[in-house]
């Protein structure tokens, strides 16, 4: 038992470790944020242009790699079967964008083949992926 006269011990909070623990999961959370790029095409070498510009946001992706072999959204398919496939794809009275993600190495006309199939298709909207010069 304590006397009654004798002073109670104050009670202290040390706040530096938790100032170190918040400052880690600040740091987690900017670290992994660096790394949340949304990216559905296949990996391509894409043509320069000085007019570049982002396109946001990115629905449906067609990949054409060097090879000349087709992907829409990371799935193989055949030329003739894109345009049944962007019709299913892209809903009823609503407008999609479609990114054509060619190799600098595809000849033209595999390119013009497939811009000519995504003009048949009602609500998508084309666009071409570049990089910037």
């Amino acid at each position: 038992m304590r006397p009654i006269n004798e002073p109670e011990e104050g009670f202290e909070i040390n706040i530096l470790p938790m100032i170190d623990v918040i400052f880690s999961i600040l740091a987690f959370f900017i670290i992994s944020t660096l790394f949340l790029s949304r990216s559905q095409g296949l990996p391509v070498n894409l043509p320069s242009a000085q007019t570049a510009e982002a396109k946001l946001p990115e629905q449906i992706n067609i990949t054409i790699e060097a090879d000349g072999d087709i992907f829409i959204d990371r799935q193989p398919i055949q030329l003739d079967a894109i345009k049944g496939a962007l019709i299913e794809k892209i809903p009823p009275n609503s407008e999609s964008l479609v990114i054509i993600n060619a190799d600098e190495k595809v000849e033209h006309g595999q390119v013009v083949k497939i811009m000519d199939r995504l003009r048949q298709v009602p609500g998508a909207n084309m666009a071409i992926a570049t990089t910037k010069e």
